[in-house]
């Protein structure tokens, strides 16, 4: 194992994403890291009340080491777009659900700072972020406790801003994956490079350590990603049917169903660029014309339609955040999979020999 492995007690070398929205819960991030891997707790959308719970709760399930993931606030922009024309737009989709009228809330996002202050008390030894660089005062608060950091690059470039603001690591995040593009520097259609051409470039940019994430899904992946350079992989979709994962009947239903060539990506829900399976909403958004509010206020007004939607298992009105491996998801439990990741990557090698 290498040194990143070995610093958070990992005999594979897999890293669970963040998947903020109702996937994460204490529960997967402890089977993770109990099963050997790196747990990580989605905290974007949490208040600090929630995060501080949610950490006592996986530290009650597991004495292993777990990360805890943020948004940078650099990536919050002040509200641009035509509200109205918006409203209007999820009107239809309010009235369907038996939701009042859509309303844009005074805040569309959780306190930054308090975050920052809920992690530094907690001490978890390592915190994740994405969507840009961390400003200087909350790196150097995680320096001062003594945890470790991770951020998120698109791009060489990228990678390199993180290397010199300080980051201990760096997930290397490929064109396949789901969910939200962690990209800052450029806008996000020019940073869609495949995993494969990514990690590489990369990893011979950088002195630390560079996590490959988008599109792994077994053990084979995990033995390319690691061929490539990688000191370890980070694997979002393939834990989504787990069954410690908080994902609704709805969505686990639409992942089940889902081929590689069902995803798109798109600002629909969030306005910001993320990878998804393709379906009514997101269809219905692009043949109207509209141009979505900047994020995180798209990502606000959609989520009383998200919530009533899922609860309605209303799958067409989802963000059904996935990667393009999404045709090799499997169930079970953590510990199953990663059994089955092991068990993989030993015929993988022994193929190679």
């Amino acid at each position: 194992m290498n040194d990143f492995c070995r610093r958070f007690e990992m005999d594979i070398a897999v890293v669970l994403a963040p998947m903020g929205g109702g996937p994460s819960t204490p529960e997967l991030t402890a089977a993770v890291s109990n099963a050997g891997g790196l747990g990580s707790l989605a905290a974007a959308y949490s208040g600090p009340e929630k995060i501080t719970q949610d950490i006592t709760k996986i530290r009650a399930l597991t004495k292993r080491p777990f990360a805890v993931n943020l948004f940078s606030p650099a990536a919050q922009e002040p509200l641009r777009g035509d509200v109205e024309a918006v409203s209007k737009f999820l009107g239809n989709f309010h009235q369907r659900l038996g939701l009042p009228a859509p309303q844009l809330p005074s805040s569309a996002i959780e306190d930054f700072d308090k975050q920052v202050d809920a992690i530094c008390a907690s001490k978890p030894l390592c915190v994740s972020f994405t969507f840009g660089l961390l400003p200087p005062e909350a790196m150097q608060r995680f320096k001062e406790v003594g945890i470790f950091i991770i951020g998120t690059a698109t791009t060489v470039d990228e990678a390199r801003q993180l290397e010199r603001a300080g980051v201990d690591a760096i997930v290397a995040q490929g064109g396949e994956a789901g969910a939200h593009r962690g990209t800052f520097a450029v806008p996000a259609e020019q940073a869609l490079i495949g995993t494969v051409a990514l990690v590489p470039q990369v990893v011979d940019a950088v002195r630390v350590p560079v996590i490959a994430s988008g599109g792994i899904m077994d053990g084979r992946g995990i033995m390319a990603a690691l061929a490539l350079g990688a000191s370890a992989v980070q694997m979002g979709t393939a834990f989504l049917a787990a069954k410690e994962a908080g994902t609704s009947p709805a969505y686990r239903e639409a992942l089940l169903k889902a081929h590689e060539d069902q995803t798109t990506v798109t600002r629909a829900f969030s306005g910001r660029m993320a990878r998804g399976i393709q379906n009514e909403f997101i269809t219905t958004w692009n043949e109207s014309g509209l141009t979505n509010l900047s994020y995180p206020w798209q990502n606000a007004f959609t989520q009383q339609m998200r919530r009533a939607a899922s609860a309605a298992k209303e799958s067409g009105l989802l963000s059904l955040w996935a990667g393009q491996g999404v045709g090799l998801i499997r169930e079970g439990s953590a510990a199953d999979l990663m059994e089955r990741w092991r068990e993989e990557i030993k015929a993988t090698r022994q193929s190679l020999l």
